[in-house]
């Protein structure tokens, strides 16, 4: 039987690393293609960990993490996490960020993405100056040559939950793909909801 847990800022230590493992596992897949490593994900995590207002909804089975999903205030997030925001004159007071939907492959299918969806919308209405929830998924062409066959995006799932994606809400970040010797910059497209 699964158990799910929120964590709430420093609470998310007791978790870091066992999230840390499961970020760089379920990341390696398509589209991400993430090759990550523990040092990196440890000063990513410290984030959530800081912010009193970041929050981690995480399902285990038989005490294994095996899904997590976070949140925290995007003024809480890193500057190149702000600037699209920030650009569009956006207030980022105003907003939380979901960092990221990280599930084992063998628990989908479950609800568990609506799960995670509806438990940090619920959590950033605790806050009464949030006005916008928004996340953001990587930019791969369609022709991408480690496309899995059959693979399908989640665009229809986030418009079924109410999101829009904003072409003019763009960032870049940096990362070492699977096979490659060195980080490359990928773009970022945002989606929001105005809640």
């Amino acid at each position: 039987m699964l158990n799910k847990k929120k964590f709430i800022g420093e609470d998310i230590r007791g978790i870091q690393k066992a999230l840390a493992e499961l970020r760089i596992r379920v990341f390696r897949d398509f589209p991400y293609l993430y090759e990550g490593s523990l040092a990196y994900e440890g000063k990513y995590l410290e984030r959530y960990i800081q912010s009193p207002k970041a929050a981690v909804i995480a399902v285990f089975d038989d005490g294994d993490l095996v899904g997590a999903a976070t949140v925290l205030p995007l003024s809480d997030e890193t500057e190149a996490t702000q600037a699209p925001f920030v650009k569009a004159g956006l207030d980022v007071s105003q907003i939380y960020y979901f960092g990221e939907s990280i599930l084992l492959s063998q628990y989908r299918g479950q609800g568990l993405g609506h799960y995670f969806f509806d438990e940090r919308e619920k959590h950033a209405k605790l806050d009464p100056k949030c006005k916008i929830t928004s996340f953001c998924a990587v930019n791969r062409p369609a022709d991408h040559p480690m496309k899995p066959a059959g693979y399908r995006p989640l665009d229809e799932f986030w418009k079924s939950r109410g999101y829009k994606k904003n072409s003019d809400l763009q960032a870049s970040f940096s990362w070492q793909d699977i096979g490659d010797a060195k980080e490359t910059e990928k773009t970022m497209t945002f989606w929001l909801r105005e809640i």
